[in-house]
């Protein structure tokens, strides 16, 4: 069972359950029947759309994205204190991609929704579409996530949970605690890796007579936040202050380059405090490096109140990607930057680092499955990534509505998912034993050769932390393939964070430079299988296996699925058995967690 995870499925398989019967039930409630048809609309969706006026774009007649990101914003607010029922504040945004630029005459189309609402903070999903009125062609910008907290009275509120209906929304509720997880070891992660990784830069070999000294590009310039920039509450839009951002940051970035630079990407930030009405808002922004096509510039937002004032709050920094489109709308080479020596040197190597950073992130959390290679390589800089990838798309494929029932055999149940070109199965078992025990047996892959025939042996090859681990995993030869397979594998395992969500354990293939395809094995992968467990009662678990067919064992997994076979039966069963014959010999190291 751990050979998993599809790509390519022959058009002769789709009739193979075509008259199977279907997972839902017939007694779907009303609401239900509502969320699945056109007439439901998410409660708490909030829709804007503004017309792009001269006003509004910036030199090259294109919208400028300070006046996007305040749009953008107000949007998601009133989308956070429609669930909250109270004034919110912006907290934290996540990595925006700017894919189009908006033209003035276009419409920007703006939706916003809360995702799920946690104890005081809440995650907003932004979707921006450009549309064009004369042709009715319409482009997607961006894509935004958004972390709001209700206050009232000066105080924190409670959170009512939200209630996803649509496949969609169950996706991204399932998802954000995922993401949430991510935030809050974001700053931290950060930190540890420009600490430890090695840079590598070509400073002493660049032509110094062709460079541009960064403090040219420095800028700095203030604000006065008068009440048209604030809340009802006095406190300064979040979005208000990102427009300001960009603005220093284009202004930086205009310096180095000489010409009209267009906004790429935006990296995640936090609000570390909130500025109100009066305060004085000093922006400082300068060009950390140039790259070929691309260059950074950092933005530092500090607050006073009075000028007699010496010290001032850091309300937030933030690191902006710029690039300068030429008449073929491709980047155009930049000059090199001469930072300064000692803090400018530092800013100049942690954006070669953040670089990297933003690339796995962008590679790893972004894309849609399908456009994931099987096996990513394993490295410190994309480790949080990866293991976030990995859950998130086990919870993706476990929220899918469309899964049939093919067959059940003594009391397990054997459901199907037919998507493009994937083939996706799941065991489902009810099993007496507590659900936290089920957990903890089943992390521990060291243990699955015990139930597991297609695991001959397991090796622990890095505990990566707490919740995470790689291993090497031998199975025999399948379907008449004389070597055996073996796999590297990475598993993240998550406990609940409401009552009624389920324990994870999410599988999926990594690289490793120190454990390289052999000549006496086949290497196998996978890119999206695990276990869930749901809490059914006192000492009853009913325990879920999911994965993807890859093309290498589509054959054995379709011979199962159509009954020609009982091996997932027989291995499924032996997992019961596993559970209720340990389920008090826990492993000391498990019983601390």
């Amino acid at each position: 069972m751990i050979q998993t995870v599809g790509n390519h499925l022959r058009r002769g398989l789709a009739s193979v359950f075509s008259n199977r019967t279907s997972r839902k039930s017939a007694s779907r409630t009303d609401s239900d029947n509502m969320a699945d048809g056109e007439g439901y609309r998410n409660p708490t969706e909030v829709q804007m759309s503004q017309l792009v006026l001269p006003c509004h774009t910036n030199q090259r007649g294109e919208l400028s994205v300070g006046q996007l990101l305040k749009w953008i914003d107000a949007t998601a607010c009133l989308s956070a204190e429609r669930h909250a029922g109270c004034p919110c504040v912006t907290a934290s945004m996540d990595d925006i991609y700017f894919e189009h630029t908006i033209s003035v005459g276009q419409v920007v189309n703006i939706k916003a929704k809360v995702n799920r609402a946690f104890n005081s903070s809440m995650e907003v999903g932004i979707q921006v579409v450009s549309e064009d009125l004369c042709s009715e062609k319409q482009w997607c910008v961006c894509k935004a996530l958004a972390t709001f907290v209700a206050h009232r009275e000066l105080s924190k509120v409670k959170l009512k949970p939200t209630v996803p209906r649509t496949e969609e929304e169950k996706t991204e509720h399932s998802v954000a605690a995922e993401r949430r997880r991510m935030r809050l070891v974001y700053a931290d992660t950060i930190k540890d890796l420009l600490a430890n990784c090695v840079i590598q830069d070509d400073l002493e070999s660049r032509d110094c007579s062709h460079m541009v000294p960064a403090e040219k590009t420095r800028v700095e310039s203030v604000e006065l936040v008068l009440p048209p920039h604030a809340n009802h509450q006095g406190n300064t839009f979040g979005g208000q202050i990102m427009a300001w951002m960009e603005n220093v940051a284009t202004i930086a970035a205009s310096r180095l380059c000489r010409a009209h630079p267009t906004l790429k990407t935006i990296e995640m930030f936090h609000f570390r405090g909130p500025s109100q009405v009066g305060d004085r808002l000093v922006l400082k922004a300068i060009v950390n490096n140039a790259f070929k096509h691309s260059m950074e510039v950092g933005v530092c937002v500090e607050a006073y109140r009075q000028e007699a004032e010496t010290h001032r709050r850091h309300i937030n920094s933030a690191f902006m990607t710029f690039v300068v489109l030429g008449a073929d709308d491709q980047p155009q080479m930049l000059p090199w930057i001469r930072p300064q020596p000692g803090d400018g040197e530092r800013r100049y190597r942690e954006a070669s680092a953040r670089k990297k950073i933003r690339l796995d992130r962008k590679y790893i959390v972004s894309c849609k499955q399908a456009e994931m290679p099987l096996s990513v390589p394993w490295d410190p800089s994309n480790q949080v990534y990866l293991s976030y990838n990995n859950v998130s798309s086990l919870k993706m494929l476990v929220a899918k509505d469309n899964w049939v029932l093919s067959s059940e055999s003594n009391q397990v149940r054997l459901y199907t998912l037919e998507e493009d070109k994937f083939l996706s199965f799941h065991m489902e078992m009810l099993v007496h034993v507590d659900t936290a025990q089920a957990f903890l047996l089943l992390s521990d892959l060291r243990r699955r050769p015990e139930w597991d025939k297609h695991c001959r042996s397991v090796e622990l090859v890095q505990q990566v932390d707490e919740d995470d681990a790689i291993y090497h995993v031998i199975s025999p030869a399948l379907g008449g393939d004389p070597k055996p397979q073996d796999f590297i594998i990475l598993a993240s395992r998550r406990k609940p964070c409401d009552t009624g969500e389920p324990y994870v354990i999410a599988l999926r293939s990594v690289t490793l430079p120190t454990h390289r395809e052999t000549p006496e094995y086949r290497r196998g992968e996978t890119v999206c299988s695990g276990f869930c467990f749901w809490r059914e009662g006192d000492q009853l678990t009913k325990v879920s296996y999911y994965n993807q067919a890859t093309p290498g064992v589509l054959k054995y997994v379709t011979t199962n699925v159509t009954g020609l076979s009982s091996e997932f039966y027989t291995t499924f069963k032996a997992c019961e058995h596993f559970l209720l014959d340990n389920w008090n010999d826990l492993a000391p190291s498990l019983q601390t967690l």
